[in-house]
This record gives C-alpha cells, sequence and structure tokens, in this order.
C-alpha cells in the first residue's frame, strides 16, 4: 500500500512537471482571439494523468501544474489567467476521467475526450462571462478588451459577443488539438505508467 502511493505521488510529480514545462510554451491564435488567450499543450500530460491513475489524479496534476508555473513565471494577469487556466482545465479532465474510469477502452478514451472538451467549451463560455472577464476587467478596462477583440472580429460590441466569436472557438481549437494529441501519445506512454487495459 505505502509502495502503491509513492508510485502515484511520484507519477502525479512527473506529469505535473511535464505540464508546466509545456505551459512555457504559449503561442497566440490572433486570427480567433486576443492576445492575453494562449494556447499549449499542458493539458496532454494532464489528461494522460488522469486516464491512466483516474479523475483525482487529474484534478491534482493540474493544480500543481498552476502552481509551478505560478512560481517560476509570475503572473500578468493578476492570477486571473491561472485561475482560469485551473478551472477550465479540471473542467476538461473531469468529464474525459469519469468516463474512461467506468469503461478503459479506446472509444471510450475518444468518448471522454469528446464529452470534456465540449464541456469545454460550453461551461468556459459562462465562465469567462460571469467569472474571468469581470475578475480581468479591473486589471484592463472591459472597453479595452472588447476593443482587442473587435479588432478581429468587427462584429463584437459586448461580453456576450467576445465569449460567442473568441472565447467558444478558441477553446474549441485548444481541445481538438490536445484531445488528438492525447490520443496519439496516450496508448504509446501507458505501459511506462502501468496502466492496465
Amino acid at each position: 500500500m505505502k509502495n502503491d502511493k509513492l508510485q502515484w505521488l511520484t507519477k502525479v510529480a512527473i506529469l505535473s512537471a511535464m505540464a508546466s514545462v509545456l505551459m512555457l510554451f504559449e503561442f497566440p491564435l490572433p486570427f480567433l482571439a486576443p492576445s492575453f488567450y494562449e494556447l499549449d499543450f499542458s493539458e496532454v500530460p494532464v489528461l494522460i494523468g488522469t486516464f491512466a491513475l483516474g479523475p483525482l489524479a487529474g484534478c491534482v496534476i493540474e493544480a500543481i501544474k498552476i502552481l509551478l508555473n505560478f512560481i517560476m513565471n509570475g503572473s500578468i494577469t493578476g492570477g486571473v489567467g491561472e485561475l482560469s487556466n485551473f478551472v477550465l482545465g479540471v473542467v476538461f479532465v473531469l468529464p474525459a476521467g469519469l468516463l474512461y474510469r467506468k469503461n478503459k477502452t479506446k472509444k471510450s478514451a475518444v468518448w471522454g475526450l469528446i464529452t470534456g472538451g465540449l464541456t469545454m467549451v460550453v461551461l468556459g463560455c459562462f465562465i469567462n462571462a460571469y467569472i474571468m472577464i469581470p475578475l480581468y476587467s479591473k486589471m484592463m478596462p472591459l472597453e479595452a478588451i472588447i476593443a482587442q477583440a473587435a479588432a478581429i472580429w468587427p462584429v463584437i460590441k459586448d461580453t456576450f459577443g467576445f465569449v460567442l466569436l473568441c472565447v467558444a472557438p478558441f477553446n474549441l481549437v485548444k481541445a481538438i488539438l490536445v484531445c488528438t494529441v492525447t490520443l496519439l501519445l496516450y496508448k504509446r506512454l501507458s505501459p511506462l505508467l502501468k496502466v492496465k487495459k
């Protein structure tokens, strides 16, 4: 039992470190959203950990990833970006992990990833509209946020338009890319994580 816990902690630590390193390689999608929305592949180790070790491990890896990145880089968003990354990460990996845990097959993994990705896209709209954007507007005026979005999509006039035309497509692209990479890597890495099929 003690050895199992140690192995679990070791795997969580390694995947958290990998995820925090991947967070360093962020890039914007300027054709979709303002530059303060940046995409990275740090959810890939989180999802792999979720599938290998369970949904709780995925949430722990997500939290440690954010904490490590915050310690290494600080925050240019007053912590709002990090909070958003954590909340949306959990919203993404939790449904995926819960579905996969019931039936550990490739089909179940695909459905878990689709469900997690769509959950992140839909809930991400509400979370951004009612929590993250109001919080971020204390650092950058809402008018400036909307203006940056309107420079990409001139029809955007308010928070609703921003969420619909910038946040939702950004999260959808992120979900598609992250899910694709996860599916390509998971089977190859699962023997190292001693995942039972």
